[in-house]
C-alpha cells in the first residue's frame, strides 16, 4: 500500500471505530430491544403473519372519518424502494378499505435536510393523524425527538429497525423496514466465500448518519472479526451517482488489487459500475448492490452486479397499512414495536425463474 493511501486508511478506520462506538451505544438490536420488552416477541410474531396474508377488511362502522397521513420520503434517487413503498401501503389500504387522505413530500437523500424540514413542518401544518418520516441524519432525531414528545401524530419511523435507547420510555408507533445490519452480513459472508478470507476491499458509504453506519461499519466490524480481508479506502458519497463513480475511479487508481467494492446503496453501486465499465474493471473487481429494487435486478440480469440483498419490498409498506388499521380498531396491543421484513440474496448468473418468483412476492402490491 503507498504510504499515504495507507494514513488514509488509517484515518479511515479511526473514523469508522469511533461511529460504532457511538452507533452501538444509541441503537439497540430487535434482539437487544425484545429483551428488555419481551412481549414484543410474540406480538411481532402474530403481526408479521398479518402482513403475509391477504388483506381483511376493516368493519366500515368502525372508521368516523378518512385518517390524513403525511408521508416525508427521500425518494428523489435511483433506488425505487420508497416509490414502491408508498404504492404497496396505497394498496393495501384499498384492499382493506381503510378510508384515507394522503400528503406526499419528496426530497433527496442525506443533503436535502433543510427542503425536508420545510416539508414537515408544511405537513403538521395539515394536522395528519399519522407521520410517516426516516432517520439518517443527526438533525433528523432533534425533530422526530419532539414529535413524540407531543404525542401527535403518530409517528411511523421508515427505513430504521434499531430502536433508540434515548426513546425507551416512549417510542414512535412504529419502527418498519429491513434490517440493515442483517442485510449486510448477508452480504459480508458472501463475499468471505468468494475470497476465502483473503485479500483487500473498499468501502463507499452513503452519506454520514444512520444508514452508512448501519449498513457499512456493520460489515467492516464483521469482516474483521470473521476473515483476514483489509480495508484498503473508504469514501462518503452523499448517495450521490456521480460522486461514487469519481470515488470508484481513485480507488482503482490507488488500489488496483483489491478483490470488491462494497456498495451502501442503489445509487452508489450504480456509480461504481459506471466507473468499473469506464475504467475495464468490470468484472474483475465485484461489487454489490443493496436493496435489490429494478434497477439493480437489472444489472444483475445484464451481469454488471455481482451480488445483492434483495428486500421483500412491499411488505413495509403493508406494515405501515396493517399497524394504522389496528390502531383504528382500537387493537393497539397487537401492534409490535418494530416490523422487520426478509431478505434473498441475488447472485450474477441467477435462475430467471427463481429471480421472478422474488419479484412476484418483493412487489406483490408496487408491480400491480
Amino acid at each position: 500500500m503507498k504510504p499515504v493511501l495507507f494514513c488514509i486508511a488509517v484515518v479511515c478506520l479511526a473514523i469508522v471505530s469511533s461511529v460504532q462506538l457511538e452507533a452501538a451505544e444509541e441503537y439497540m438490536t430487535v434482539r437487544e430491544f425484545n429483551k428488555i420488552n419481551p412481549e414484543q416477541i410474540g406480538r411481532a410474531k402474530e403481526f408479521a403473519a398479518i402482513v403475509q396474508e391477504k388483506g381483511q377488511s376493516i368493519d366500515s362502522k368502525i372508521q368516523q372519518h378518512p385518517v390524513r397521513i403525511a408521508f416525508i420520503y427521500p425518494g428523489n434517487q435511483v433506488s425505487d424502494y420508497w416509490r414502491r413503498s408508498i404504492r404497496s401501503f396505497k394498496s393495501r389500504m384499498d384492499e382493506i378499505g381503510v378510508q384515507y387522505e394522503l400528503f406526499e413530500y419528496f426530497s433527496k437523500p442525506a443533503v436535502d435536510y433543510r427542503v425536508q424540514e420545510k416539508q414537515m413542518k408544511e405537513a403538521l401544518k395539515k394536522d395528519p393523524d399519522y407521520l410517516v418520516f426516516t432517520l439518517d441524519a443527526v438533525k433528523h432525531k432533534r425533530i422526530i425527538g419532539r414529535i413524540i414528545t407531543k404525542g401527535r401524530p403518530k409517528l411511523i419511523l421508515q427505513n430504521i429497525t434499531t430502536p433508540l435507547r434515548s426513546w425507551q420510555g416512549k417510542q414512535p408507533f412504529l419502527y418498519d423496514g429491513f434490517d440493515h445490519a442483517t442485510g449486510s452480513e448477508l452480504l459480508a459472508d458472501y463475499y468471505i466465500n468468494r475470497t476465502k478470507g483473503q485479500g483487500s476491499y473498499a468501502v463507499l458509504f452513503h452519506s454520514q448518519g444512520y444508514v452508512s453506519t448501519m449498513r457499512g461499519d456493520t460489515f467492516i466490524e464483521h469482516m474483521e472479526k470473521h476473515s483476514s480481508l483489509t480495508l484498503e479506502a473508504s469514501y462518503y458519497t452523499d448517495n450521490d451517482r456521480e460522486k461514487a463513480r469519481l470515488n470508484t475511479l481513485e480507488i482503482i487508481n490507488e488500489t488496483p488489487d483489491i478483490q470488491f467494492i462494497y456498495a451502501c446503496s442503489t445509487d452508489v453501486a450504480l456509480g461504481a459500475i459506471d466507473a468499473l465499465r469506464q475504467s475495464g474493471e468490470l468484472g474483475k473487481i465485484m461489487i454489490n448492490g443493496w436493496g435489490g429494487g429494478s434497477n439493480e435486478l437489472a444489472a444483475i440480469s445484464k451481469g454488471e452486479m455481482d451480488i445483492t440483498v434483495m428486500r421483500m419490498n412491499d411488505d413495509n409498506g403493508v406494515a405501515m397499512a396493517e399497524a394504522i388499521r389496528l390502531d383504528i380498531e382500537g387493537k393497539e396491543n397487537k401492534i409490535p414495536t418494530v416490523f422487520s421484513g426478509e431478505f434473498v440474496l441475488v447472485e450474477k448468473g441467477i435462475d430467471q425463474n427463481i429471480l421472478t418468483g422474488h419479484k412476484k412476492r418483493a412487489f406483490r402490491y408496487s408491480d400491480e
